[in-house]
């Protein structure tokens, strides 16, 4: 992901950070980091299909942070910030941002706490991702040129938190301590 210096040009000065209240002034809830989503449930609201974050996740380009896959039959759980990358993602893709690209950008992103993600505002020219965390950025690399769409990351946030309430979920119940009835027997045929 690219800064941008006081000029808007890449690679410059970065500017100093600042709070976006003017593009958002409303707080944003608390996550329950207990509670997930199964796959067809991240596709739905994040607009992806099936076989994208398949391969999203095999690849680490968005991975699931409640619960990975950790073999067949097992369901992978994505968080409400995992759901919200990738629908960032699926709008980088379709603006003809390189796969390349997002992945930097998904990096960046993930160094961030969930309070910073709603404050940015992501900009691209089609071939580089910029953030922006106040207007008088998004200004100037605008009036630079460089910017020819924005993502305001805040505002994605509450079309994935709408979707996301008229659809089911899944809280994250802890490991037991009792093995399931196959690994009982295998552990009584290997002991006897």
């Amino acid at each position: 992901m690219s800064g941008t210096g006081r000029d808007g040009v890449p690679g410059g000065t970065p500017a100093p950070r600042r709070t976006q209240g003017l593009l958002f002034d409303e707080d944003l809830p608390d996550l329950d980091e207990s509670i997930g989503y199964r796959g067809p449930t991240a596709c739905r609201a994040a607009g992806i299909t099936y076989r994208q974050l398949d391969y999203w996740a095999r690849t680490g380009l968005v991975e699931p942070t409640v619960r990975p896959a950790t073999g067949s039959g097992t369901h992978r759980l994505y968080s409400f910030r995992d759901v919200l990358v990738l629908k960032v993602v699926k709008r980088l893709l379709d603006t003809g941002v390189s796969l390349q690209q997002i992945r930097t950008a998904v990096m960046h992103l993930r160094e961030r706490g969930v309070d910073d993600l709603a404050q940015i505002t992501l900009m691209s020219d089609g071939a580089s991702v910029y953030e922006c965390t106040s207007a008088d950025e998004v200004i100037d690399l605008v009036q630079g040129g460089q910017g020819v769409f924005g993502i305001a990351v805040g505002r994605v946030w509450r079309e994935v938190e709408g979707t996301l309430a008229t659809l089911p979920t899944e809280r994250l119940e802890p490991v037991a301590a009792v093995p399931d009835e196959l690994s009982a027997r295998r552990q009584a045929r290997t002991a006897g």
